[in-house]
């Protein structure tokens, strides 16, 4: 049933559909296409009928595999979107290979994979770690050369990407796919799995762990300068800034991924107090060693996303958690992502 309705709609494949921020990017996906004109397949490692229970065709596919490719539609692609990955995140036992394996043998595969079926694009995420090295005052803009450490465990993975963007631009040099690049920072949408594995170690985020203390009203504490700021990416914004890219008059481009407006730590535990916290009961901030600055933050110019694709952020810091909390009643995704 599903493919005789799919016969002559331009098909979008998303790898990474059962990941964090590719099933938000799918759900999205789905409702912003016209369905008419086109049919959203999603594809990820794990085995699994979930998409397929929403009405959506699904194919298990370990990207690593070329044979697996032939699973996959061979006609009518318009857009590969490329999220599947492995991440330094979410890698509990550090394995270099991993990197190398997700990254680019699997991407070189859909790459191949878009030439055989004559796609006319690519969309790929690249990661902020790119261009951590630049200084907190400079403003990124999405065409900086990468400037990053070679040491840590996030240094392989940038290493992996940027070859990745090597391989693209041969293709899109070569055989004329359209690339579109999307540097992502910290992509925020809501996860049952409220873990992390820093170095290695199995660690509950930051941002749960302040979220649960509003919850049960207690008090939230902010480290150092409460006015350290960094952007926060509603994974719908992300999608947003990807859709549209999806469908614009383009050879490709390269975009930040961003809202724009940095939002200092003070703002964000405010936040995360006016949505979570009891109303006759509400946390408070507390504030240790202010005077201590920190480091990491960054803002991303988002003028080319603007202007090339018609991009406008809609999350703001408020709607950002009262999204999260709809979506911890709703744990849409517990199926893909478990206890």
């Amino acid at each position: 049933m599903l493919k005789k309705q799919a016969m002559g709609r331009k098909k979008i494949i998303i790898f990474g559909a059962t990941g964090n921020v590719g099933s938000y990017v799918t759900l999205y996906a789905l409702n912003f296409f016209d369905k008419e004109k086109y049919e959203v397949i999603t594809s990820g490692r794990r085995k699994t009928d979930f998409w397929e229970k929403q009405g959506v065709r699904y194919f298990s596919i370990d990207i690593t595999k070329q044979e697996d490719f032939d699973k996959l539609p061979q006609e009518n692609v318009h857009a590969v979107i490329d999220l599947a990955a492995e991440i330094p995140s979410y890698m509990s036992d550090y394995d270099p290979r991993k990197y190398i394996d997700s990254i680019v043998v699997g991407t070189t595969n859909v790459l191949e994979y878009c030439r055989k079926v004559k796609a006319d694009r690519i969309l790929f995420s690249q990661t902020v770690f790119d261009v951590s090295l630049y200084s907190q005052d400079h403003v990124l803009d999405p065409y900086d050369k990468p400037n990053f450490s070679y040491t840590g465990d996030h240094a392989v993975y940038v290493i992996a990407k940027n070859c990745a963007l090597e391989m693209m631009e041969h293709y899109h040099q070569e055989f004329g796919l359209k690339k579109f690049v999307f540097r992502f920072p910290t992509i925020y949408e809501y996860s049952t799995f409220q873990y992390y594995y820093p170095n290695g170690v199995k660690t509950m985020r930051p941002l749960y762990q302040q979220i649960n203390k509003a919850i049960k009203g207690e008090n939230l504490t902010i480290w150092g300068d409460k006015n350290y700021a960094k952007d926060m990416v509603h994974v719908y914004d992300c999608a947003q800034m990807i859709c549209k890219a999806c469908l614009v008059d383009r050879n490709g481009g390269f975009y930040n991924v961003s809202t724009g407006k940095p939002v200092t730590l003070e703002e964000q535990c405010q936040a995360i107090i006016d949505v979570f916290s009891p109303k006759d009961h509400p946390s408070k901030i507390e504030y240790i060693d202010p005077d201590r600055k920190s480091g990491g933050g960054f803002l991303m110019d988002i003028t080319n996303a603007r202007e090339e694709l018609g991009y406008e952020p809609v999350y703001d810091v408020h709607k950002l958690f009262e999204n999260y909390k709809e979506e911890m009643a709703l744990d849409r995704f517990m199926e893909l992502r478990g206890k």
